[in-house]
């Protein structure tokens, strides 16, 4: 992302999201600190209330597994938006649409051909990215969602209703 850091500095962290509707759980890289902390040092594709640079606590008890995300102990003021591009929209079709949000101070990751992780520095227009997307979302070209939290004390998405 924007910051320089080396990947070898990184370790995985992991969300647990059982009632995410596209997966169980998500792996970041994130930056060992001291005492159970971790920095996120990628945009989160599934996660909701999570975003890069936020300082979070972690349960490590398990050697056997990835340390488990807690909770955010210091937002970092990013702010973290996924889009999906219609199927029709390739890739070199999607970049002068992401090069305009980068005008915003927004970087990307991409999961695939058309879902992508939008990362909104705390110094972006997040009104201007959102008029934005629903401009595009109006026109049918993507679809997107805000990653604010879902549910209290937790990452995961709201489970469903029998």
């Amino acid at each position: 992302m924007n910051q320089e850091i080396k990947i070898e500095d990184l370790e995985k962290v992991y969300v647990d999201l059982p009632n995410h509707w596209a997966v169980g759980g998500e792996s970041m890289w994130a930056k060992p600190l001291e005492n159970n902390l971790y920095e996120i040092h990628n945009t989160p594709f599934y996660s909701y209330g999570l975003n890069y640079l936020d300082i979070v606590k972690v349960d490590s008890s398990d050697e056997t597994k990835k340390p488990l995300v807690l909770e955010v102990l210091k937002a970092s003021g990013h702010l973290t938006i996924r889009i999906i591009f219609n199927k029709e929209i390739n890739k070199n079709s999607q970049l002068p649409i992401l090069d305009e949000l980068k005008n915003l101070k927004i970087d990307f990751e991409r999961v695939n051909d058309n879902y992508v992780a939008l990362d909104i520095e705390p110094s972006g227009d997040y009104d201007a990215v959102l008029k934005r997307l629903t401009e595009l979302q109006q026109d049918e070209i993507l679809e997107y969602e805000t990653c604010e939290s879902h549910v209290a004390n937790s990452f995961d998405d709201t489970p469903e209703e029998n």
